[in-house]
């Protein structure tokens, strides 16, 4: 096989987990509030003493996307494992608790490694014991295209045998700043971490650009709201769940609409 198949996804949102939480319509849901935050997931152990919130989602995301893949964390760890992790804002929140704590109310140089939107991968990498190849992209939904056509050149070529396409929003610290330009931005904003799981199939993947969004584009705006990089993976769950080919997903980034198509 030189394509890719669609293993599972791992979906949290500030609606809850599973794509069974999102509401008809998220504006109404939402309300007054600009930003529907994702709780902290409750992680143990010393090492995630001062993870930041993005970097805990992401973790989550992942045993998440185990469960729906009916995995375990052995069968994903080692070297034959790729990991692309892409976000728009997630480390915005990371380095708003830098600043602030080097103005005396919080973080400080302890937390200084968690500015770098690595941090995020990194954690994820030593949590499940993965050693593959490894990519950070930064950017939204058009982004996440790329990552995704990434992902299936990597098994393609021998790289890997499965590629974990990671992405993480978190908003609810920087909501001031968002809240200057509501243009940019379709509203409400909503925390998201979900992961997708690229296997061998039969699928060639590329990309393209193309002038409007999918159907399936359209649906995760309406039902999530905003979730930046994590849209397309969000689609992706939509579709495996109606029982609907996953591929004919868009992602919309900086004025250009990127789509999957068959290379």
């Amino acid at each position: 096989m030189s394509g890719v198949g669609l293993g599972g996804v791992g979906v949290i949102t500030g609606w809850g987990e599973g794509i069974a939480s999102l509401p008809t319509d998220a504006v109404v849901a939402a309300g007054e509030r600009m930003v529907v935050p994702a709780p902290t997931p409750a992680v143990t152990g010393e090492r995630f003493r001062r993870a930041t919130r993005e970097c805990l989602l992401g973790v989550k995301a992942v045993a998440a996307l185990l469960d729906d893949a009916g995995l375990t964390r052995e069968q994903i760890a080692g070297s034959d494992t790729a990991l692309l992790y892409v976000t728009a804002a997630g480390y915005g929140a990371s380095n708003h608790a830098f600043i602030v704590g080097a103005e005396g109310s919080g973080a400080g140089p302890l937390h200084f490694p968690y500015t770098a939107p690595s941090a995020v991968p990194a954690e994820v990498t030593i949590e499940y014991g993965l050693r593959g190849p490894y990519v950070t992209l930064i950017g939204g939904a058009a982004t996440t295209i790329e990552a995704l056509a990434w992902g299936g050149r990597l098994i393609a070529d021998g790289s890997c045998s499965r590629a974990l396409v990671l992405a993480v929003e978190t908003f609810a610290e920087c909501a001031p700043l968002y809240a200057r330009d509501r243009r940019l931005l379709g509203r409400p904003l909503t925390e998201a971490a979900v992961c997708g799981l690229l296997v061998a199939g039969d699928r060639p993947l590329a990309v393209q650009v193309v002038a409007g969004a999918s159907a399936r584009a359209a649906e995760v705006r309406r039902r999530a709201g905003e979730t930046l990089a994590c849209a397309p993976l969000l689609a992706f769950a939509l579709a495996r769940a109606a029982g609907e080919d996953p591929w004919s997903v868009t992602g919309r980034w900086r004025g250009q609409t990127l789509a999957l198509t068959e290379d």
